[in-house]
């Protein structure tokens, strides 16, 4: 099945990606959580290649929304059936589900389901790492329990976890992060651990079935949902401070400002998805996912005031910050490195406190009415939601995830992340037409790309 017998192929502004056998054909998948941001995208990167891929069970609690599916073509909205399917309901409910649905054969599976129970009031995302360990592991656990109940064999499942694979939300970890670090299990309890021993346990006992692991950075892609969308609050953020006449002014310091941050564009971690379950010498292999071009806040922030439009440009950090916000990793033996000082994050503000501010919902809803309909979603409605991810994306420690083992299997497909950023606003409505209703009209029509 290998792909380095054939062309590479470009699709817009995703290059190098891999082609196949053409006698690979007819397969059936299943893509689970499949209206959120990796699951859908991971569709759309699937059906791409209409004959490989024959029918598509998109499973869910709810079917992806219309303005999502509008991204597809007709032919490729018929290869998809969703599945309505709650993970949470015993193993014999799910299978019963999927019965009722006509799954009748799987060749391979991508899961992407994932709940995050809200945190405490003013708490950082995931500081309720318990619960989410609870709660994320009942949906793997109940799923996989449910395919031989239901006579499913898949020749491979391919869980996406993430880097928080790492710890380094917690502080101080190797860097770059490469799939061979050992995990920081003396930290708080990480749901990807317990998910993992799920996978590698039903491999053990189904042993027809290989495994893969993606673990993503920050992820980039258009979804109507803001929740886990962090770079949803920072269009969010510009588009008020264009309608104010404000500065878009820069919260964090100097380190925060200059530092390297790699992201993951859903699409292309799509691709590299499917790139290795087809691949037989990726079986049984986990791959960090990036876009493999870092990017700075500094330039980050002159792409945003280019896009929205403005006028009073971008105030970078201004020397010593008076009482900052400050976020402190773990220090020493109790780091994902297991030693050294604590890393730390100053910020003049946090976009959370900034959501509070009523002047900033006021031009937010001058926005929506001033949008002839076009601009729909309150993201004020619930900032905590919105925005406690904003806050959580700007620390630049632990960000340096390695794509040096996938490259040397083979993998070639890029996207520079800051057209992959443009392409997802634009599909949440900053082409200022119908659709997500979620961004403000942007006054460009195409990004420039960081070359």
């Amino acid at each position: 099945m290998g792909s380095e017998r054939y062309p590479i192929r470009q699709n817009g502004i995703y290059h190098n990606l891999p082609q196949f056998d053409p006698k690979i054909k007819d397969l059936t998948a299943i893509v689970t959580g499949a209206n959120g941001i990796s699951g859908f995208h991971t569709c759309r990167a699937l059906l791409e290649s209409p004959d490989r891929w024959e029918k598509i069970y998109a499973m869910s609690r709810r079917p992806p929304p219309d303005a999502m599916m509008a991204l597809l073509t007709r032919e490729q909205r018929r290869k998809i059936e969703h599945v309505s399917i709650d993970f949470l309901q015993n193993p014999k409910e799910v299978a019963e589900a999927m019965k009722n649905a006509g799954v009748e054969r799987v060749d391979y599976v991508f899961f992407y389901s994932y709940l995050q129970p809200r945190p405490p009031p003013g708490s950082p995302a995931w500081s309720n790492d318990e619960e989410l360990v609870e709660v994320n592991s009942a949906l793997l656990r109940n799923f996989l329990s449910a395919l031989p109940l239901c006579s499913l064999h898949p020749r491979r499942i391919l869980l996406q976890t993430g880097a928080k694979n790492y710890g380094s939300i917690y502080g101080r970890s190797r860097e770059p992060c490469i799939e061979s670090d050992p995990q920081p299990s003396h930290l708080a309890p990480n749901f990807y651990y317990s998910q993992e021993a799920l996978l590698f346990q039903y491999c053990k006992e189904h042993s027809e079935t290989g495994w893969n692991i993606i673990m993503p950075s920050w992820i980039i892609g258009a979804t109507t949902n803001a929740q886990m969308n962090a770079y949803y609050a920072f269009s969010v953020y510009a588009a008020v401070a264009a309608k104010r006449s404000l500065p878009l002014v820069f919260p964090g310091d100097w380190t925060t400002w200059q530092g390297l941050v790699f992201h993951s564009s859903a699409r292309l971690t799509g691709y590299l998805s499917e790139w290795a379950v087809l691949e037989d010498k990726c079986a049984n292999q986990r791959f960090n996912s990036t876009d493999t071009g870092a990017v700075t806040w500094d330039r980050w922030f002159e792409r945003f005031a280019e896009w929205f439009g403005i006028t009073a440009g971008v105030q970078p950090p201004s020397g010593n910050l008076e009482n900052p916000v400050v976020v402190t990793g773990l220090p020493g033996e109790k780091s994902p490195i297991g030693y050294g000082p604590p890393v730390e994050n100053k910020s003049s503000f946090t976009f959370q406190q900034w959501a509070l501010d009523p002047e900033n919902r006021k031009a937010w809803n001058e926005l929506m009415a001033e949008s002839d309909g076009l601009l729909t979603h309150d993201p004020f409605e619930d900032g905590s939601e919105t925005f406690v991810f904003g806050d959580a994306a700007l620390p630049v420690w632990g960000r340096h995830l390695s794509s040096n083992k996938a490259r040397r299997l083979g993998w070639t497909g890029f996207v520079d992340t800051v057209e992959g950023v443009f392409e997802m606003y634009w599909e949440m409505g900053g082409d200022g037409r119908k659709g997500m209703g979620m961004v403000s009209a942007m006054k460009v029509k195409e990004a420039r790309p960081l070359v």
